[in-house]
Order: C-alpha cells, then structure tokens, then sequence
C-alpha cells in the first residue's frame, strides 16, 4: 500500500459524484442512504441473509465465581453417585484427572485397583493400632491418647498440632497442597479436604478453597481465566467452528487460542511476528543503518538532520569528517567542493565504490518505510479504539438517560445507539489487524493486494460514514432542548448503518481468512474491485445510482462471459460463476 490516498481512491471517485452515499438525499427515499453501499459491497461477498444463516453461534461461556463453584460441585457430586465413593475421594480422582468427569468413570471402570493407588485412595489402613490406649506421634515422637491423634486412611498416626503445621505449610506454599499426601515419606495417601476442614485454621481453609476453585479452570483445558487485568471470570470454550474470539463479560474481547487481544482476520502466527516485531530491535537496527552513518574513527554513529557536509563527532572522539565520503575532513576544502559538496564522493560513486553500502542503506530506508506505513495505521486505529470506547462509556452513563428525557422515549428504545457504537469498536479492532494483515500479504501476489486494499478501504470509508452519524449527527438531538422530529429519521439511519457496516465487515473478515481466495492466480476475478477506478461515470438513476464507478463494462468474446451479479470472467464452458455460483 503506497500511501492513503492509494488506499482511499477506488471509492473516491464514487464520493466525488454521490457526496449523499449515506445521507438519504435520493429519488427513492430515505431508506436509499445506505442501499447502495449494502448492494455495492455484497458485490465482493454473498448476500446479506446467507449470511445471517452462517454466522456461528456462541460456543462459549462466562462464569462467575458462583457458577465456577456450582459446576465443580456437580461434577463431585455426579462422581460420587456413580462410583458410590465420598465426595472428599470424588473431589481426589477428579483432581488428578483435571477435573474431567469422562476421564475418571473410564479409568476407574478400567482398573480400579489401579487408580485407588496412584491418586492415594487406600481401601484399608496401612498401620492397625488395635487397643491401644496411646500412641506416639510420627513427627514430635511424643506420646499422646488416641483422642490427640490424627490419621489419614493409612492409619499413620500424628498429633494434631504437626498436623496443624504440616497442613498449614503446605497450604502456604502454593497450591500444591491440593496433592497433599501423608507426612510419611514412603506412604501415598492423599490427605483430602476432611483433614483440611478438620485441622486448618479459618485463613487457611479460605486459601485451600481458592485454590481447588482455581484447579476447576486452570487444570481443565477447556477453561482459562479472562486475561484482562483484574478481571476475575472464567470462560469455556466448546471448539468447532474456527472462531476464536471470546467476549467477557468484564468487556475485553481476546482469542481463546493464544489468548492475546481478539485478532480477527489475523491468524495466531502472524499476531506473535507482528507484535515482536513491534518490540524487536531489529527495527530500531534498520532506523540507524537508514537514518545514521558510523564514524570513520570511532565506529558511533551519527544522525544528520541539517547543516552542511562537515562533521564532528562527540566527545572523547572528536574526530571531522565529510558526511558524503568519511573521508578526513583535513583533506577538504573549496577544491573537493567546499562545505555543502563532495567531488571525491560523486567520483567514487560513479566508480561504484558505494554501491553495496548504498544499497544497503537504501534497502533498510524502504523497508522501515514500509513498517512505518502499516504500524502507524495499526496503532492510529487503536488509537480511535480507545476513543470509541471512551465515547461508548459516556453514551451509557450520560447521554443516553438525556436523549430519553429530550425525546420522552425510555431507554430501552435506544439501544440502537449503543449498538451503532459497539459496531464501531469493533471495527476499529477488525482494521487495526487487517494493516498487520497487509504487512505481511506477500509483494509478488500483486492482483490480491491490490483486492485487498481496494477491500480495506471500502471497509474504513463505510466504518467513517457510520462513525460520523453515531457522533456528529447525534450532537444536534444531544444539545436540543426538546422532542425533535426527526429523531425516528435518525434512527433508522444509524440503525440501518450499523446493519450495513455490520454484514460488510463480518464478510471482510471471512474473505481476509479464506485468504482472499477470490483472486486467481491471473487476478482474473479482481475485474470487480479495480472497476471503481476504469469504469466511466455513473448514471442517477435508481438502477445505476452509486454503482457506476463499482461495475465493470461488461464485455464478453467467443471464449468467455461475464457474469451479470459480480462481473467475474468466466470460461464459455461454465454454466455456474466459479465465484459467486450463479447460474449464467
């Protein structure tokens, strides 16, 4: 992508004769200011309510602490009732095996035996202490009665206070206490949540059941805590479908895959390069060898941004040189050119003496332009972002309890306000991506990135158009002192623009993963996209309104045909569209 006005230029010859593409100012009516993007843009894509029919549905779930504690309750519970065992050994098994249900009925029912001996479930003590009236503890080796005793199901005795201790440290580092086994080095069983309640004090059986809550998700592959900062819900995640992205409740959006920022259209791989090399020092490396020369003498280099050709390095060094040849600057003067020259330089150069450096440097300047290009826009929509966001947060907490007593409406009937600027969130993190996207479509792939720019673009003028009515068309019914008439006008503009841009940018985004399979190897059915800057003029009327700077003049030989819905070229011999799948 050369530069914006490059990006912008397929739609800006339609805007220069449709400057009311949103605005409603058409022969048909008010519906008309976005029926033409919605036509024009499904041009590229199927129709809107295919797609309503293959949106996926949710597969995942945002749990609360209480959820959390209801579901690992139900599974101890669904445990102990089909293998008849306590809760406190259901709770043991389902720990070992990270909490799935499946996995314990079938190791248990595969060999039970087995199992009992590697989570440390004893079906009989180890040590019998028949008749003894007293009993002498494992750790302090004192004498106690059997009532000061404590035993886990091995039968080794200890006295309640190392009891006490043994628990209390444990608990205290770490969450491995939830695989506590008996003090005695070579006994296995497990020491269970009775001997916890029994002997911890209240702070330590607090840690213990934060601990076992936190098990439920972490040991569980199909859970994973938010990793928004602070934020302390849990989510589940049902795979199928290739869509990653989860929304929590706490209003951070991220991928259940890698779970960086949600990065749709970007794949996992290309979000780990892009953000390393966002941080890497390689960048850094190519601004110095672009913007920079290393002193002849002491090798630091230096940044020239003004002045003439005469240089003198910092201290301790302090050595002059010519900034065109680094050749000694005694050697200089009004023969080799004076300050602002270098004879010696442009005959060497001609000689090709400085090619390779030359080419070097001027390799690393166009490439750390071309990072700059996409990292600028990727951080600007973040930017705008971070705005909306801010711009949402004050639609809910003030203005829309105003516009309700303005308009005498209840709150309810302006959601649709709300919804426009949750639309414009998110597709400002869809454009974010797709400039990580471009950086990365490889350069030989000319048809597709020219695809994709023109895509790009048509995505940020409708994104603007749908921005521009959710903030500066609603400060007019914002600053009204009264009910105005037309509010209802307003509403099914925005509402309509929000479906629009909605449908617009979800086929984006499943074009950009398919990775725009739509262009063939020839660039063949790319005719529809660059049409918008070779098609001449556009008529007014209904039929040809807007569209004629986006249709192609459609032309066909003895060989091929156009096809009448997306413009694709196609072989005689082919009775359906190879892209749309239209009948011919």
């Amino acid at each position: 992508m050369d530069s914006e006005d490059d990006m912008h230029d397929a739609h800006d010859m339609e805007s220069l004769e449709d400057d009311d593409f949103y605005s409603g100012d058409t022969e048909e009516g008010a519906m008309d200011y976005y029926s033409d993007y919605d036509d024009d843009a499904g041009d590229y894509f199927d129709d809107a309510d295919k797609i309503e029919s293959r949106r996926p549905e949710q597969n995942f779930t945002i749990l609360k602490e209480s959820d959390i504690r209801v579901r690992q309750e139900d599974d101890i519970d669904r445990v102990a009732a089909v293998l008849s065992v306590s809760r406190v050994a259901a709770s043991i098994l389902l720990r070992h095996h990270n909490w799935s249900v499946s996995k314990v009925h079938d190791a248990w029912f595969a060999d039970e035996e087995r199992v009992r001996k590697a989570v440390g479930l004893l079906e009989k003590p180890v040590v019998q202490h028949p008749n003894t009236s007293e009993l002498t503890c494992g750790i302090c080796f004192e004498n106690y009665p059997r009532s000061g005793i404590g035993m886990a199901s091995c039968g080794h005795p200890y006295c309640f206070s190392c009891w006490e201790g043994y628990i209390s440290t444990s608990i205290n580092d770490g969450p491995g206490c939830l695989m506590l086994r008996c003090p005695e080095p070579t006994c296995g069983a497990a020491i269970g949540q009775d001997m916890i309640d029994l002997l911890a004090c209240n702070e330590d059986k607090e840690k213990y059941a934060r601990y076992l809550r936190r098990s439920y998700i972490e040991d569980n592959k199909k859970s994973k805590w938010c990793p928004a900062p602070g934020c302390e819900y849990a989510v589940t995640f049902d795979a199928g479908g290739g869509n990653y992205d989860v929304s929590c409740l706490c209003s951070y959006s991220f991928c259940w895959n890698c779970t960086e920022e949600a990065h749709r259209p970007v794949d996992c791989g290309t979000v780990v390069k892009w953000i390393m090399k966002n941080s890497a020092e390689s960048e850094n490396m190519n601004w110095i060898l672009a913007n920079s020369k290393p002193c002849p003498k002491c090798k630091r280099p230096i940044e020239k941004n003004q002045g003439c050709m005469h240089i003198t390095c910092t201290p301790p060094c302090k050595f002059e040189f010519c900034w065109l040849c680094l050749g000694a600057w005694s050697d200089h003067g009004e023969r080799t050119g004076g300050f602002y020259a270098c004879n010696r330089y442009e005959a060497a150069k001609q000689e090709g003496v400085y090619d390779d450096t030359e080419r070097r440097r001027e390799m690393a300047k166009n490439s750390l332009e071309r990072y700059t290009h996409y990292y600028e826009r990727w951080a600007s929509n973040q930017s705008s972002r971070q705005k909306a966001l801010a711009d949402l947060e004050q639609m809910q907490n003030v203005h829309i309890e105003k516009l309700s007593d303005t308009q005498c409406q209840p709150e309810s009937q302006l959601k649709f306000i709300t919804e426009a600027w949750l639309q414009i969130v998110e597709c400002r993190r869809v454009l974010k991506w797709t400039y990580a996207y471009g950086y990365y479509l490889p350069e030989h792939e000319g048809a597709k990135k020219q695809f994709f720019e023109y895509l790009q673009g048509e995505a940020e003028s409708g994104l603007e158009r749908l921005h521009q009515c959710a903030e500066k068309e609603l400060q007019q019914f914002l600053t009204a002192e009264g009910q105005s008439k037309e509010f209802n006008d307003f509403r099914t503009k925005l509402a309509g623009l929000t479906s629009v841009t909605k449908n617009y940018f979800e086929n984006l985004v499943r074009a950009l993963e398919n990775g725009l399979s739509d262009v063939d190897a020839n660039g063949a059915s790319f005719s529809k996209a660059t049409s918008s800057k070779n098609a001449a003029g556009s008529s007014k009327g209904r039929a040809g309104r807007g569209k004629g700077a986006l249709r192609t003049n459609r032309t066909s030989d003895d060989t091929h045909w156009s096809c009448e819905h997306c413009t694709s070229v196609n072989v005689k011999s082919a009775t359906t569209c190879q892209i749309c799948n239209q009948r011919r």
